[in-house]
């Protein structure tokens, strides 16, 4: 063996699971910048004239000089000019370098670190998923990490031992601050549910890590894919992502999740922060440094319990809530053999689905996997909000064994079926959207802070001219919402007269009510009423006592997008707008969650009465990875609970909420109201 192989052979030795880079395969601090073997001599024009290694993320200067991310946002804080030239610069002033540029870095010739034992050369872009899916050292420290850790989240299924109280802080991976480990006032957690059953594992708290994740946007005016709840404001108290848009950044990056609590915008803390505030400066044109705190679910204490590890391993609920999940192994006969599988995604429902097992491929012979199997993950790869390239990829990347997890609905029969049975059986269980989504009759007052005012605007106006507004929502619209303003044009007669704003909703017209329309009904009575000659217009305008931060942000909103009319019909109000509404507003719909005896419902909610806060209604906070909350996919962080199996919470405090969830030992029904999250 040669000098370069025995060094080689000594770093592998010395290397850990932990402290292996998950990106570019070798040891350092992630504070510190990716380190790569290049197999070729780099062109001075990709070379970064800080680090003086070859471009990662490079940011172009306005005077002409290109730096790696990292290397740059470093320099710029001890400093305030740039390296080469000197002349003043801000990092908010650089941006993303064009793609020609990103190209021919990603496409630099690199070896694999572990070269002792794997020789592969590929392209820079390449390396990290030859790491994850091809590298044979990689992987033996992956599957040595995972053979010596605790029991992960998703391996594990159990209950709270009698020895912990309802309310134990979470478990994290990073120390935190003596503010975060108090349990927030009114914070109850149906996960914890105690039982004298010795014979079943014990539960003891929640497991949480704190992360960091950066995102960078290409173009300034590129959307991130979050929606986003909470703020100091508001009762949820933390900055709480609510919902991922498919094939956003956020989607393509895979690491942030529904769920994630945001603790740092860029190092800067988002303890005390009010949700307009996290919103301006989650729009911030350059990179975004989040640090988020996610739930990785319940750590069992029973020390009889070994279970079976693996790289992603679900756990496996003993009654479907609202499915059951599955592994499944197909060994190919050699690498290119295909498995027969058709991928699809739906419109509804965040993932990958099984469409198709074509006839006489190895799927279908095998037959453990059906039609509609929901792909969580393919040889650790977590698919939970990936898509079918994703999934085709990893297969594709795969040796000749090939390990799925699966979740296979209650509704979805052993025995497979064709795409037309299964279309059949999806119609005759498609329930009446009425029923789900209905006008609430639940009468309570809004959180403390936010309340709403009606306005009124009466004129007389020449039939041909126009309102000048345009409008969005519509309870025909994913989240039922009402109808609402999304712009005052200056060509039309309300914005002269100046009392109707942005994000009004609309009450009525002449009398005609618009509440529970649709978008088209909608249109259809403001233009028949429009013609007259003489208008009443009511609408509703919600108030929030954070005035410090919102004007700033929508008079910079109006700035930008009454110039288009396109941005004025994309434009959507912030989550905090909803909050003040009165409850006849609200459309409502019921959750019917499912489990058995020894299995926990998986959220916890914020709310009740406080006596320093008065009552305050419900909110979703946490929804714990591999529970029937989680499964079910339907309730969403931020989502307000007005009822449990019809009873109201209105009036309730948390002593009388929690032995209520407690129980209903095998199903419940949660009627709630949803608002979407701010997009960002």
């Amino acid at each position: 063996m040669s000098t370069a192989e025995n060094k080689a052979a000594d770093c592998s030795s010395g290397l850990s699971w932990a402290r292996v880079c998950k990106e570019c395969g070798q040891q350092h601090d992630c504070q510190d910048s990716h380190l790569y073997e290049y197999q070729e001599e780099v062109d001075d024009e990709l070379v970064c004239h800080i680090c003086l290694q070859p471009l990662l993320q490079p940011m172009d200067t306005p005077c002409g000089h290109t730096y790696c991310f990292h290397c740059l946002s470093n320099f710029l804080k001890e400093q305030d000019f740039c390296p080469v030239d000197r002349q003043r610069l801000q990092l908010q002033q650089c941006r993303p370098s064009s793609l020609l540029v990103r190209n021919l870095l990603d496409k630099l010739s690199v070896a694999c670190p572990h070269y002792a034992e794997c020789e592969a050369l590929m392209q820079r872009c390449e390396l990290q998923p030859h790491l994850h899916n091809r590298c044979p050292v990689f992987q033996r420290l992956r599957e040595e990490a995972e053979k010596r850790k605790r029991p992960s989240w998703n391996e594990l299924k159990g209950r709270k031992g009698d020895g912990d109280s309802s309310g134990d802080a979470k478990q994290t991976a990073l120390p935190q601050t003596s503010s975060r480990d108090q349990p927030d006032p009114g914070l109850i957690n149906p996960a914890y549910e105690e039982c004298d059953d010795d014979n079943t594992p014990l539960r003891s708290s929640l497991v949480a890590e704190a992360n960091v994740v950066e995102l960078l946007r290409e173009e300034p005016d590129e959307v991130l894919g979050l929606r986003i709840v909470g703020g100091k404001d508001t009762p949820l108290g933390n900055i709480v992502i609510q919902e991922i848009i498919r094939d956003s950044i956020a989607a393509r990056d895979g690491r942030l999740a529904p769920g994630d609590h945001i603790l740092e915008i860029n190092d800067m803390s988002m303890a005390s922060v009010p949700h307009s505030r996290a919103i301006a400066l989650l729009r911030q044109p350059s990179l975004l440094r989040l640090t988020v705190m996610q739930e990785k679910g319940f750590k069992i204490r029973d020390p009889r319990s070994e279970p079976h590890t693996s790289p992603l391993a679900f756990s496996h609920p003993a009654q479907p809530s609202p499915g059951t999940v599955l592994q499944v192994t197909l060994m190919k006969s050699h690498r290119s053999e295909p498995l027969g599988i058709k991928l699809i995604r739906k419109s509804d429902e965040s993932g990958v689905f099984i469409l198709d097992l074509l006839s006489g491929g190895l799927a279908a012979k095998d037959g453990k996997l059906r039609n509609n199997d929901k792909v969580l993950a393919i040889n650790g790869q977590d698919l939970r909000h990936g898509t079918p390239e994703s999934a085709a990829q990893t297969i594709q990347a795969s040796e000749v064994r090939v390990n799925f997890v699966v979740m296979r609905s209650e509704d979805n029969p052993d025995e497979g079926g064709s795409r037309e049975g299964l279309s059949a059986r999806a119609s005759r269980r498609t329930p009446d959207p009425q029923y789900f989504r209905r006008r609430s009759t639940y009468m309570k007052d809004p959180p403390g802070g936010f309340s709403s005012q009606e306005k009124t605007v009466s004129m007389k106006k020449e039939p041909r001219l126009s309102l000048g507004i345009t409008i969005a929502g519509g309870r025909d619209c994913r989240s039922r919402l009402p109808v609402y303003i999304t712009s005052v044009q200056p060509v039309g007669c309300l914005h002269r007269e100046g009392t109707i704003k942005r994000g009004d909703v609309l009450l009525s017209i002449n009398g005609a009510d618009l509440t529970q329309l649709t978008y088209k009904e909608a249109v259809s009575v403001l233009k028949a009423q429009t013609a007259q000659s003489q208008v009443v217009l009511r609408v509703i305008q919600t108030l929030s006592e954070d005035i410090e931060e919102e004007p700033d942000t929508c008079s910079k909103d109006e700035r930008n997008l009454d110039d288009s009319r396109e941005d004025a019909l994309n434009w959507t109000p912030l989550w905090t707008r909803w909050l003040g509404l009165p409850s006849h507003m609200h459309w409502c719909r019921d959750i019917f969650l499912h489990k058995t005896n020894n299995e926990s419902w998986g959220f916890s909610i914020v709310g009740g009465y406080e006596e320093s806060h008065g009552q305050q209604p419900f909110y979703i906070k946490t929804i714990v990875p591999g529970t029937p909350a989680h499964f079910d996919g339907r309730l969403k962080c931020g989502d307000e609970i007005v009822a449990v199996n019809g009873a109201t919470t209105v009036g309730m405090n948390n002593s009388s909420l929690i032995p209520m969830l407690k129980l209903q030992k095998n199903k419940v029904t949660l009627t709630v109201v949803s608002w979407p999250g701010s997009l960002l």
